[in-house]
């Protein structure tokens, strides 16, 4: 069964804002450096410092995982049809889900969780979402609606809403929101 409208149009979102950095239409090494740099600086991290090189170590080793798991035609890059197959079997079975996906959940969460206190608040996340060029007022939106009314979301609530952005067709979960955009 093919990936409905709703769904690819979440997959595509996520592809051409958090991956395909310089808009090349395709994921490659390159997107993966610019993003580097793009969270660096965002977090006021020098070249060379302890968190830039935890950064710059994760998003290669998820980059490695991405290209190796999505890459079928082995070109060094990914593109937007091997990006959606593979976030097609992800939703078949969350359960058994790449490593590399489960890094990158966990860093998305890192990211947005600024404080390191375990949670992310309206202010971490609108924080790191803006920074992708969404509205503040559209980042603020979207963390009402992924938060249910809560101040603030867990790792652990993190995960499943995870699963519902990558998974779902019902345009009213609130993991639909998780990346800061409200309508697909």
């Amino acid at each position: 069964m093919p990936i409905s409208d709703f769904r690819k149009k979440k997959l595509l979102y996520v592809f051409n804002v958090f991956f395909d950095v310089n808009q090349s239409g395709t994921i490659d090494r390159k997107d993966f450096e610019l993003a580097i740099e793009k969270i660096c600086t965002l977090r006021g991290w020098k070249a060379g410092s302890a968190p830039y090189i935890k950064t710059f170590d994760s998003m290669i080793q998820i980059w490695d995982g991405l290209r190796q798991r999505a890459d079928s035609n082995k070109d060094g890059q990914v593109s937007v049809d091997e990006w959606s197959s593979m976030w097609d079997e992800y939703a078949k079975n969350p359960e058994n889900a790449l490593d590399w996906q489960t890094q990158y959940l966990r860093f998305m969460f890192d990211l947005e969780d600024a404080s390191g206190d375990g949670s992310i608040d309206i202010d971490e996340f609108t924080s790191v979402c803006s920074c992708y060029g969404l509205e503040i007022g559209e980042c603020k939106e979207a963390f009402h609606k992924m938060a249910q009314g809560k101040k603030e979301v867990s790792y652990e609530q993190f995960v499943e809403l995870w699963k519902q952005f990558f998974m779902s067709e019902n345009i009213s979960e609130p993991g639909n929101y998780i990346f800061g955009k409200t309508s697909f």
